[in-house]
């Protein structure tokens, strides 16, 4: 009788082209160009390659635009979970006002539900943003969970990379300042956790998964930065953090973005990020890799069956 492995789920952020723009301080963002006819039918080949069925966290901006609901609807007509991941993509969400957020959420959600048939039931924060009043508003409205903390050190210096690599102003700085979070994420948990809220409820947090103690990223985006050195060093990290997550039981939320399945040959627009000079066939293997690994050792699933899955222990 073979023993029953423990449920992992994974993730993907639907940031389009529009969003990095926006992040990176382009001009014609607010003209919304999207990737989403390209990079949609894509990544459901791939997944269907895998047999393995996914979250994707959706902004809500694209789902209030005709041109994409094709692309949204065939997501959920292959079996995929839908999650919210706001409505404007702002990565400093966390210093909305409690009106704002509800507004942002509520938005987001019923564009969402309009378009797909699903109502959310998860929220990922745009550059892992996060605040009470956010998690307070999930609650209100029956989220089961949210999944915006990164758990790692790292963070700040991503942040200042980022910004000598873009063209931001001074003020988009500033509005962008607690960008890929602080130093003190890395004190945050890795397992899945309830926040108490100031109105004495619960709600489950999945952080996204580091690796144990070191805390260190090894999310696609990382596994493809090593790849690019050596594939066998890329497995050698990636069955480190595997082994880490199994000696203190942390079952992994391991995530994705579209720029780490797709490349510069078919979204040459966005060929100046880092890493989208990898063909989109390097990176498919990286990831087919990477999920046949981590299915050696997990139950791959979506985040919802994660979440209760663990609400189901507590």
């Amino acid at each position: 009788m073979s023993k029953v492995k423990p449920l992992s789920s994974v993730s993907l952020d639907l940031d389009n082209q529009w969003s990095y723009m926006k992040i990176h301080g382009d001009e014609g963002w607010e003209k919304y160009p999207s990737y989403l006819d390209i990079f949609v039918p894509h990544v459901l080949r791939v997944l269907d390659d895998l047999d393995l069925k996914i979250t994707f966290f959706i902004v809500g901006q694209d789902a209030a635009l005709e041109k994409n609901h094709k692309y949204l609807k065939m997501i959920v007509e292959r079996g995929h979970e839908i999650g919210n991941h706001s409505f404007h993509h702002e990565s400093w969400l966390q210093t909305y006002s409690r009106e704002q957020i509800e507004k942002e959420i509520e938005l987001a959600e019923e564009t969402i539900l309009k378009v797909t048939g699903q109502k959310t039931i998860g929220f990922r924060g745009p550059g892992f943003s996060w605040s009470n009043d956010l998690l307070e508003v999930l609650q209100k409205r029956g989220y089961i969970f949210d999944a915006s903390t990164l758990p790692t050190y790292i963070g700040p210096l991503a942040r200042l990379y980022y910004f000598w690599t873009s063209g931001l102003s001074k003020e988009e700085r500033k509005e962008r300042k607690e960008l890929f979070g602080t130093f003190k994420d890395g004190l945050r948990p890795l397992k899945p956790y309830h926040w108490k809220l100031s109105n004495n409820k619960t709600l489950l947090e999945i952080p996204v998964t580091t690796i144990p103690i070191v805390k260190i990223p090894f999310h696609l985006s990382y596994l493809l930065y090593i790849s690019s050195f050596s594939m066998g060093l890329m497995k050698l990290y990636l069955n480190f953090a595997i082994l880490m997550c199994k000696i203190t039981r942390t079952r992994p939320s391991f995530l994705l973005h579209p720029l780490d399945l797709i490349g510069g040959d078919q979204v040459p627009e966005l060929a100046f990020f880092p890493g989208m000079n990898v063909q989109s066939n390097k990176k498919v293997e990286v990831f087919k890799t990477a999920i046949k690994t981590l299915a050696k050792h997990y139950q791959l699933v979506n985040m919802s069956s994660h979440a209760r899955n663990i609400m189901n222990k507590d």
